[in-house]
């Protein structure tokens, strides 16, 4: 008898952390029903990470201007909709377009041209979108292989040390800065991780549509709000990115 009830209390109690851990989730703003799809998809354990451009040390950072208490939600809870771009206003070599491959990437892989300012997205054999992107300057770049380790909807930003010690606007928000509009990662935000640990790098939108087509970024991808949102729905978590050498 005693081993009967004992066995029950074990399967309530695994019952009742089950319970636990999905409310705590649907608090940290999973994102979309096909967001959350993708995540239950990838068979490798997910780890969260700050939204940091540079190495994080949470004992040297903590007590100089960054307080984990103050952080906004890794993402929006509302889905903003999504302004077009005046294409016009934008070189048509950069508008988003299906064009021949010649690389050797399987279907399914991102594959980043930083030199060209493309980004191709392999959907079958000799094919691929392209959409025009905006990279990294001088002093800034990465390069290399990663893959896609988390996906975010109107993501919170976090500004580098060095940014907020530098630039007043970016000082504003160096507790970081709620997912929305004005958020300088934009509409989404695809998260880099090579050999297991974040590369600190992004492919996400913008608020600075004029900057397709050129390297003036602290090394991340940008792409048009848009843009970023279509490749965001086509790819899963654990998607292959290829970043050539600028």
């Amino acid at each position: 008898m005693l081993n009967r009830l004992s066995r029950r209390k074990l399967l309530l109690g695994g019952v009742f952390s089950i319970l636990t851990s999905s409310v705590a989730a649907a608090r940290d703003g999973a994102g979309t029903k096909a967001f959350r799809a993708q995540q239950r998809s990838s068979s490798r354990p997910r780890k969260e990470f700050p939204d940091f451009w540079e190495y994080w040390d949470e004992e040297e950072a903590e007590g100089e201007y960054y307080d984990p208490a103050l952080l906004p939600p890794p993402e929006s809870e509302y889905d903003y909709p999504i302004e077009t771009v005046d294409l016009s206003k934008i070189d048509r070599v950069f508008h988003r377009q299906v064009v021949r491959y010649n690389g050797y990437e399987q279907s399914g892989t991102i594959v980043v041209d930083p030199k060209a300012h493309f980004l191709y997205y392999v959907f079958r054999d000799g094919l691929a979108t392209r959409y025009g992107v905006g990279v990294g300057r001088d002093g800034f770049a990465w390069s290399g292989n990663a893959e896609i380790r988390m996906k975010r909807v109107w993501p919170r930003w976090v500004p580098p040390r060095e940014m907020v010690e530098r630039d007043k606007r970016a000082r504003k928000w160096a507790n970081g800065q709620p997912g929305g509009p004005d958020n300088p990662l934009g509409a989404r935000a695809l998260y880099l991780f090579a050999d297991g640990k974040d590369t600190l790098y992004r492919i996400h939108g913008t608020t600075e549509p004029e900057s397709i087509g050129k390297s003036v970024s602290s090394g991340c991808i940008r792409m048009l709000n848009e843009d970023v949102a279509d490749l965001f729905e086509k790819v899963k978590i654990g998607t292959m990115v290829v970043v050539r050498a600028a």
